[in-house]
């Protein structure tokens, strides 16, 4: 049995936890508790650990599912979760104030990982704040120098959005993968 490990992350309210509870066949584990900081002006509770989730493949194969906290100080918890990984899934709320520091500081945070691994983008909540745009996202992408990295408008809620993210990352570690 072939089991991989794929990690969604991001900042609170992005919907990570939304994405893996669409794409796991079993029921999702999460760490959810009441928000207590400014966290609790955009959503009740907040991951403070974990969400966990499986995607069964053909046959015996499976893909973990590990959702990140999003706030900062829950940080710890990154380099815990990344080990042993396949890639990285981040999810970008273009609703939020500044989506291109969130852009920046998830690179940042995650970019050693990136950099023995892969990562896909996903921008959530375009239909709530239209700007920035995908080709704003991949023109601040170019100038930090990764123009390559897979791109996409998601809604986390659509399992075919979600879906395309983490194929689109299984693409860019196995090129064959699209044959």
């Amino acid at each position: 049995m072939a089991n991989y490990k794929i990690i969604f992350t991001g900042p609170v309210g992005a919907g990570k936890t939304t994405a893996i509870s669409v794409l796991s066949d079993v029921p999702m584990v999460t760490t959810d508790e009441l928000a207590s900081d400014m966290t609790k002006d955009r959503k009740s509770q907040t991951t403070v650990a974990m969400d966990y989730g499986i995607m069964q493949l053909a046959g015996e194969e499976r893909i973990h599912l590990y959702g990140t906290p999003g706030q900062e100080r829950f940080d710890f918890m990154w380099d815990i979760l990344t080990q042993g990984g396949l890639g990285l899934v981040l999810l970008i709320d273009n609703s939020r104030i500044e989506p291109f520091r969130d852009l920046h500081f998830f690179l940042d945070a995650f970019k050693d990982f990136i950099g023995c691994t892969a990562v896909s983008i996903g921008i959530t909540r375009m239909d709530e704040k239209s700007t920035p745009t995908i080709g704003d996202y991949q023109r601040e992408l170019s100038a930090l120098g990764w123009s390559t990295l897979p791109l996409l408008e998601v809604d986390a809620r659509k399992k075919g959005d979600v879906s395309l993210l983490v194929q689109s990352l299984l693409y860019s570690l196995d090129p064959t993968l699209a044959n």
